[in-house]
């Protein structure tokens, strides 16, 4: 399996020794889990953003009408004064 050494200030290096002891479980366990969760977490907000994009997309007259302000108007340029 693939390696990477990450590299701690003595403050955190302490602060991730107590967490890990407190948690009973080792330092490399601890970092492996925050990272995969923060792995976890930006797949879940790449998937949300899709899921809106695609919902906007399938909806944009609705929003339109809706929101009439919002719209730019033809040519995509902004708003005249």
């Amino acid at each position: 399996m693939p390696a990477l050494n990450v590299e701690f200030s003595d403050r955190e290096l302490e602060d991730l020794r107590q967490i890990a002891k407190e948690r009973g479980t080792s330092m490399k366990a601890l970092v492996r889990e925050a990272a995969a969760a923060d792995i976890a977490r930006h797949r879940a907000l790449q998937e949300g953003a899709e899921a809106f994009r695609r919902f906007f997309t399938a909806h944009a007259d609705e929003f339109a009408a809706a929101f009439p302000d919002d719209e730019q108007p033809a040519g995509g340029e902004g708003r005249a004064a």
